[in-house]
């Protein structure tokens, strides 16, 4: 006979049977119970300081492990305060489950103390959005959670427990989790392939989205030498081929290198791999126009979610299946081709080019400082960031060694690094783990260093400090030139404010400075940061600042 549990330890146990290690979470009172059930289950508790930044490290904890990301936070303005990290999780299709605490039933509709309708508010932001209305359906809607979160397309899903039905009690038995069999369309479609790219003249690879591993990534590369294909990554998914491979020719998204956006629209073959072909890669669907597909292009698409195939683009060729396993299916039934493509060569030749740094204004070049980085780092680090301009010059002078690199939001969201890179530190204490945020992003989440101290997660963290809002310094020199507004920003002594949190801090104005005080950080063995104080000039890899306001003025006077 199932004996009776409280609706806090059902859920717990429904979280054991799945093998969840760690949940992130800002504690309240209206999910009292299920912390009561974690207390002696042997999941690990992150505490942290704002839902926001609770939310960011559960996704990105779901982004590194390939499994569902685990957040309880409170009704209200708790749960509000975690939609940016759920919106993230949509949009860089991330398995994550968000517990969110809710009032008493028998208070619904009165607008009671934080009361927010759940469903509605997140329906639109997630995969799927419920309450959970009886204790004894919990095992149910959790199993099914864990489904929507994984199947398909993977993304974030909303629980909402009311507060008396998650401490009630039911005598209710567990549901196993489910396992998922293989396509069985992976040998057919693989032979497909490879009859469409023997024949391409211009073909291009376009690997993204979800469902990658470490095996999936060595796949890739066995597939493009064995074919002498040249692949491009989605935006910020850079870590899903070795940048130093030959076939490895860039990424597609905010800040693309020009050369490699006009192969994308000249393309004849295009093999999209688990990427939906969105706005960003197809640089605002001009490379690709929905509109207007082009006869003349062959469109391979590859894709976990049977809803995304035929959305945006007609495919000759679609296949709805997990991303790994089909990129397997592709290295295997791989043969060489009788000649080698000039095509592929001159790709890589334009990434070799875009990657020769543009010297920028100022004594602390950001691309010094990122190339430094490159070289030096150990090829598993961890490099989280955020969203910004200076993230630009991340994405373009970078080079990825290995899978599970990278945390940078899809969705452009500011404020990710820092609990990005926390969250990476927990999971893998024994790496290297470098967030490069601007001074904008930081201040977003900054409270989180605390999360960090709490935890020892002995992160260095580099904060390039221009004092302002760059991206839309920028976008505003470009439009509205001179007219500057409300993108000023005070930063505090970044260094102290790591001391304050029990970490350790310093300043750099030179290049030659940054490689002693990186040591130091490292050596530090707790918290650390680094104040890059880089001249306001520098605006973005191309251009500076007073540049970019005299092509504002010159194109606003037509000049």
């Amino acid at each position: 006979m199932t004996p009776a549990r409280h609706g806090g330890q059902i859920l717990v146990d429904q979280l054991k049977l799945r093998g969840v290690r760690r949940v992130f979470s800002v504690p309240g009172e209206s999910f009292l119970a299920a912390l009561d059930g974690l207390h002696e289950s042997g999941i690990e508790t992150i505490t942290c300081r704002q839902e926001g930044g609770a939310a960011m490290m559960a996704e990105a904890h779901g982004k590194l492990t390939g499994t569902p990301g685990i957040l309880f936070v409170t009704r209200g303005p708790g749960a509000t305060n975690a939609s940016a990290g759920l919106h993230i999780a949509q949009h860089d299709s991330t398995p994550m489950i968000a517990f969110v605490g809710q009032i008493d039933r028998k208070h619904r509709d009165r607008d009671a103390f934080q009361e927010v309708d759940m469903p509605a508010f997140f329906g639109p932001l997630v995969k799927w959005a419920a309450e959970v209305r009886e204790t004894d359906r919990l095992p149910e809607y959790i199993a099914r959670a864990w489904n929507v979160a994984l199947s398909g397309r993977p993304g974030p899903v909303v629980l909402a427990l009311p507060e008396d039905m998650l401490s009630a009690s039911a005598a209710v038995p567990d549901i196993p989790p489910t396992t998922f069999a293989p396509s069985p369309d992976r040998e057919a479609f693989a032979t497909a392939v490879m009859r469409a790219l023997r024949l391409a003249r211009r073909p291009l690879v376009v690997a993204g989205g979800p469902g990658w591993s470490a095996q999936a990534t060595r796949d890739l590369e066995i597939f493009a030498e064995t074919l002498d294909l040249p692949v491009a990554v989605s935006f910020r998914r850079q870590d899903f081929m070795d940048n130093r491979h030959p076939n490895y020719v860039g990424y597609l998204g905010v800040g693309m290198n020009p050369e490699l956006g006009a192969r994308l629209a000249k393309a004849d073959v295009i093999l999209a791999l688990g990427t939906r072909l969105g706005e960003t890669v197809t640089g605002g669907f001009e490379l690709l126009d929905p509109a207007r597909p082009d006869p003349k292009r062959m469109l391979i698409h590859l894709h976990p979610d049977p809803d995304e195939l035929g959305r945006l683009y007609p495919a000759q060729l679609a296949l709805a299946a997990p991303t790994a396993d089909a990129i397997s299916a592709l290295a295997a039934h791989a043969a060489p081709l009788i000649t080698s493509r000039t095509w592929t060569a001159e790709a890589r030749a334009d990434f070799e080019v875009w990657q020769e740094p543009v010297q920028t204004p100022g004594a602390l070049r950001q691309e010094a400082v990122i190339r430094w980085l490159s070289d030096n780092l150990p090829e598993d680090a961890i490099v989280a960031s955020g969203a910004g301009n200076f993230a630009a010059w991340v994405h373009r002078y970078f080079r990825y060694k290995r899978y599970g690199t990278q945390l940078a939001p899809t969705s452009g969201s500011m404020g990710y690094g820092l609990p990005a890179a926390i969250a990476a530190k927990i999971e893998h204490p024994e790496r290297c783990v470098v967030c490069i945020v601007g001074d904008g992003c930081l201040q977003m989440t900054v409270n989180e260093l605390s999360t960090a101290a709490q935890n020892d997660a002995a992160i260095v963290v580099l904060v390039v400090n221009n004092g302002r809002y760059g991206t839309i310094r920028m976008h505003q020199e470009r439009r509205y030139p001179g007219r500057v507004i409300g993108t000023d920003l005070h930063v505090p002594d970044l260094p102290l404010l790591a001391r304050a949190y029990g970490g350790w801090g310093t300043t750099v104005t030179r290049d030659e400075d940054l490689p002693a005080a990186f040591d130091a950080a490292r050596a530090a063995g707790t918290l650390a940061l680094i104040d890059l104080q880089v001249d306001p000039q520098a605006l973005s890899p191309a251009s500076t600042l007073d540049a970019t306001r005299a092509a504002g003025l010159a194109a606003a006077t037509g000049d």
